[in-house]
């Protein structure tokens, strides 16, 4: 997280796609639905990268980052009236490696973003995985700013009604 928070697209990436595992994990294990394990997964990681600037490196990474995601769960259990089966407030249990590697299975990233026209899904991983700021993917897709904000947008809402559409 410091390599990134110093301008490293490539440490930046490499920790959104380890945390993927993790918080999969983490979700699935309280959820019980992949489906919405995989939204809870996005919208922490969406809500990490709009709050990187307030991570302080002197501070552990790990509990910041379980407030995040701590704070996305409770979130999806006032949405949706559930209540917790599980304690909510035991950071280890985020990065506990039990069932990383049966997390991987499920769905992942990739997949998701495999049902966007590959122009969209090209401006969501640039800007949303990547870090790159909308001045830059516009400069690496040779569009407007505007163009590149309206493209995450849509497509993040389209991803999401999909989403919605497989809820039984």
């Amino acid at each position: 997280m410091v390599r990134s928070l110093a301008g490293d697209g490539a440490a930046y990436a490499a920790l959104l796609r380890r945390l993927g595992d993790h918080l999969r994990a983490y979700y699935l294990r309280r959820l019980g639905r992949a489906a919405d394990a995989e939204d809870l997964l996005q919208e922490t990681l969406i809500a990490m990268h709009a709050r990187r600037s307030t991570y302080d490196p002197s501070r552990p990474f790990t509990a910041w980052m379980h407030a995040i995601a701590r704070y996305k769960l409770i979130d999806f259990y006032r949405r949706t009236r559930r209540r917790a089966e599980e304690p909510l407030d035991d950071p280890d249990i985020l990065f506990g490696s039990e069932d990383a590697s049966a997390a991987e299975a499920q769905l992942d990233v990739e997949r998701l973003l495999g049902r966007l026209p590959e122009k969209t899904r090209r401006l969501i991983r640039d800007v949303k995985i990547e870090g790159l700021s909308t001045a830059e993917a516009a400069a690496r897709h040779g569009i407007s700013e505007s163009a590149v904000k309206v493209g995450v947008h849509r497509g993040l809402k389209s991803l999401g009604a999909k989403l919605e559409d497989e809820r039984p």
